[in-house]
């Protein structure tokens, strides 16, 4: 069990104070657990295979059609009847004419016309056994409206929305979080330098920071999506690079008002170094101001990410992407359950985000204590 220190229970309690704050982050959680498990959730692949008596774990490892006693080195496609019905049947290649009917018996039973297989197998399909860029070639026309097989339907390549819901809010989320991150770590180091030493050091960051800021982000992101291919990595730099000037008129307030108080003068008597002051004595007064801009960080970071995929800038279309979603339900109008399914997954995304945050800059805040 974690200990935490007075201050630290203070700030937890000041969170769990805030109720909102305190559900929406167990809600965001689970959602995030789930996504992070987006492989066991939803795949075209079987999570386990019992074949001719012993377990196979495709979810893991290749498997080839031959594997199964069919034909092809290819990888296994499981969907497939034939693939099925060698699994069913536990390799009986007779069985690769049967109807649907038959396999499905098999496949429910173990028997055909009441006689039982030898060797029959199974397959243990994940909660949604579709992954993001499965195309169902069953349906017949796309976009396909909500069914029992597609929850929330499926786009214009007969893809399943609920896994590309799935797998995009995980991109969404981990990109969001990585681009603060780093935005973070350039915006607090900036502006705790010109806050801390000012003068010349300070005129000079400022003048860099006005620059920064007024640079075209948007056309020069794409401009370069023109001449590199995007990926996740090199979209995620780009973005971080636009969004750390937020944080540093900020952090370089609170330094410029704290650096000439009694206990810095003190430490700095002391000879305890600049660094240390910097990070150990004045960085927990910015604290407060760093989180409340925060969210707009991350909000912004997965709104840029639906912007640029939405414009066909952002991701390579390999990616699950809300944004490309979007974009799907502007051009169906038909389709509402494409446009509504968008909407709802960044209402509710975004919402969680900032009413955790508002919970965390109440912890942080020295000056409110709740009971």
């Amino acid at each position: 069990m974690i200990r935490l220190s007075p201050i630290g229970q203070r700030r937890w309690a000041n969170f769990k104070a805030n109720r909102r704050a305190y559900w929406s982050m167990w809600i965001f959680l689970f959602l995030f657990v789930v996504t992070l498990c987006a492989e066991f959730v939803a795949n075209d692949r079987p999570l386990a295979v019992r074949f001719q008596g012993e377990w196979r774990f495709p979810i893991f490892q290749f498997y080839s059609e031959q594997d199964f006693g069919g034909e092809f080195a290819t990888e296994a496609e499981y969907h497939a009847p034939e693939v099925r019905c060698l699994i069913a049947t536990g390799g009986l290649e007779d069985c690769l004419d049967w109807p649907e009917e038959i396999l499905a018996e098999v496949e429910a039973t173990g028997t055909v016309d009441g006689q039982p297989v030898a060797e029959p197998g199974r397959a243990i399909w994940p909660l949604i056994p579709y992954s993001y860029n499965t195309i169902n070639y069953g349906v017949l026309t796309a976009p396909s409206p909500p069914d029992r097989n597609h929850w929330l339907g499926t786009d214009d390549q007969t893809r399943d929305v609920v896994a590309r819901v799935i797998y995009g809010f995980r991109i969404s989320v981990l990109f969001a979080l990585v681009v603060a991150a780093i935005s973070s770590v350039i915006g607090i180091a900036s502006g705790a330098i010109q806050g801390y030493f000012g003068g010349v050091i300070d005129l000079f960051f400022q003048r860099v920071v006005e620059i920064w800021v007024n640079l075209p982000s948007l056309y020069i992101i794409i401009i370069l999506s023109a001449i590199f291919t995007m990926n996740f990595w090199l979209l995620t730099l780009l973005i971080a690079f636009f969004s750390w000037t937020s944080l540093v008129g900020v952090v370089r307030a609170e330094f410029l008002r704290a650096r000439n108080f009694e206990y810095v003068r003190a430490a700095r008597a002391l000879g305890v170094s600049d660094l240390t002051i910097m990070f150990r004595h004045l960085l927990p007064n910015a604290m407060v101001a760093t989180l409340t801009l925060l969210p707009f960080i991350i909000t912004g970071a997965i709104g840029g990410l639906a912007a640029l995929d939405f414009l066909g800038l952002g991701l390579p279309p390999a990616y699950p992407s809300l944004g490309e979603l979007a974009l799907q339900g502007k051009n169906r109008l038909n389709a509402p359950w494409l446009g509504f399914t968008a909407f709802f997954t960044f209402a509710i995304m975004l919402s969680l985000l900032v009413f955790i945050f508002e919970g965390v800059r109440d912890a942080f805040d020295p000056r409110k204590t709740f009971r």
